[in-house]
């Protein structure tokens, strides 16, 4: 009975960390989208922000494939970055390539960068 509880226990802790990673890699790429939206600034000062943020917040491995770019949505023009990181399978220790964060910026008249 023990042994369950500890399993259960484990698995919901995971489970929280998973959510956590996910939300944080979110939160980045919507900074380094907005960041990346501003007239003075390029989709690729949000990737790189983005890079800055995911590697302080969370690992250097979990900012390896970050990209941005100018996309049109509901007829305006968008800054999208998109970070794709491991899942989390065991702590921070996870399959790579299984989380994918999407955070968007709307872009000045005239276009980004």
């Amino acid at each position: 009975m023990a042994g369950l509880l500890t399993l259960l226990a484990t698995g919901v802790l995971q489970l929280a960390v998973v959510l956590h990673v996910r939300a944080t890699l979110v939160d980045c790429a919507s900074e380094g989208a907005r960041l990346g939206a501003l007239a003075d600034r390029s989709p690729a000062d949000g990737a790189a922000r983005t890079r800055e943020l995911v590697t302080a917040a969370l690992s250097p491995a979990y900012a390896r494939d970050v990209t941005a770019d100018v996309v049109r949505v509901g007829g305006r023009d968008v800054v999208e970055v998109v970070v794709r990181a491991p899942l989390p399978v065991a702590g921070l220790l996870g399959v790579g390539g299984a989380v994918e964060a999407r955070g968007r910026g709307l872009a000045p008249v005239g276009g980004a960068g």
